[in-house]
């Protein structure tokens, strides 16, 4: 059941960055029904690079050759599904899409900054399981920062 879910917010999250680079109609048309009007955002990196959020509410289009979202990957653990793209040595991003009820109601994006998504667990336990790492390969020799996502 839970991989039917997961394969199901796998392919919404998708069809959101196929329209989304589509440079035909208005965005909110786009996003309507997939994400709430309420969209819970957070994000880390550098100030100049929020595009997906500029994107998401309009201010940004495809047509004027902004920053396009290419997924290199696209990966579920339980109602999130994790995104990550890179453009050379320059752009890397992930993106944290998490569901409830099969539609989005948070995003997180993280731009030149590496993620490690691990399982939240109770005090006492030894040692917190590791559910996905970011894994660019044309950024391989590059410092970037790291932070950890607790799930």
């Amino acid at each position: 059941m839970n991989s039917e879910r997961e394969n199901n917010n796998k392919a919404i999250v998708k069809t959101l960055y196929k329209a989304l680079a589509c440079t035909c109609g208005d965005t909110n048309k786009k996003v309507t029904g997939i994400i709430v009007d309420d969209l819970e955002w957070w994000f880390h990196g550098p100030q100049n690079c929020h595009y997906m959020m500029k994107l998401l509410t309009g201010e940004l289009s495809n047509n004027n050759n902004s920053f396009k979202f290419e997924p290199r990957s696209v990966d579920a653990i339980d109602d999130r599904v994790i995104v990550e793209g890179w453009e050379g040595a320059k752009a890397y991003w992930v993106h944290v899409w998490t569901f409830k009820d099969g539609v989005i109601t948070q995003f997180r994006e993280y731009f030149n900054t590496w993620l490690t998504v691990t399982e939240l667990r109770p005090m006492g336990w030894l040692r917190s399981t590791t559910l996905w790492q970011s894994h660019p390969r044309d950024l391989v020799k590059r410092s970037l920062p790291g932070l950890m996502l607790a799930i």
